[in-house]
């Protein structure tokens, strides 16, 4: 499946069966991680066979179920980790929805465990993200119109259009979909709103309007 295909199958999944990845699954995603990591600086991290992780109070409270391996989002402090986190992650997921794999961006109903992934100095564990075969494949939820998320004047290309769409099909912190994107010329802004977790998903949301916008020459304007 194309990486359009991906973001329409893609959908949250708490619940995991007794499988552990398959050793050509779990190498594709490591050629993956290594990618985004030298392109971003970050200090991704795969891991498997551990299920402490999601054996907590809080985890089962959040409905997680089977989770033994999870992507560990990890990079230097400073102000652009979490869109960088954002950006990169959902890159993972994506990846991970084509090899057949399900996914949940996770935030808080997990626990740290120290001995599954190493910091180096200045760095820190920003996120995670369960990965494994879902025991169902997630559900849709409500989405925001175009118009609550995009600030356009006159005609709208057609390519604009299909960026802000495509964003609209990313996960978001409790659905929240706080995010404005701002046509000018062929200079598109992205904007986080308030709310926990915005600046991730400004990144994972940024992800999928490339994507779908597909356009080489897009800007980016500050």
């Amino acid at each position: 499946m194309n990486l359009i295909e991906a973001m329409n199958l893609r959908h949250s999944v708490r619940q995991y069966k007794n499988k552990p990845l398959a050793a050509e699954i779990i190498s594709a995603l490591q050629a993956e991680i290594e990618s985004c990591n030298k392109e971003s600086g970050l200090h991704i991290q795969l891991v498997t066979n551990e299920p402490k992780a999601f054996n907590s109070f809080m985890a089962h409270y959040g409905k997680f179920s089977g989770v033994t391996s999870y992507i560990a989002m990890i990079g230097k402090k400073g102000s652009d980790l979490e869109e960088k986190c954002g950006y990169y992650g959902e890159r993972l997921v994506l990846r991970a929805q084509q090899l057949g794999l399900n996914t949940c961006w996770v935030a808080m109903t997990y626990t740290k465990i120290k001995s599954a992934f190493s910091l180096k100095q200045g760095e820190k564990l920003c996120i995670v993200i369960s990965i494994g075969y879902g025991e169902n494949q997630g559900a849709a939820h409500k989405s925001k119109s175009f118009e609550e998320v995009a600030k356009t004047e006159g005609q709208v290309p057609d390519w604009f259009k299909n960026g802000v769409n495509a964003a609209l099909l990313a996960p978001t912190a409790m659905n929240q979909q706080k995010f404005l994107f701002t046509l000018n010329g062929n200079q598109v802004s992205a904007k986080a709103g308030m709310g926990f977790y915005t600046k991730i998903d400004l990144g994972i949301v940024k992800y999928h309007f490339e994507i779908g916008a597909n356009r080489p020459d897009l800007k980016w304007s500050i």
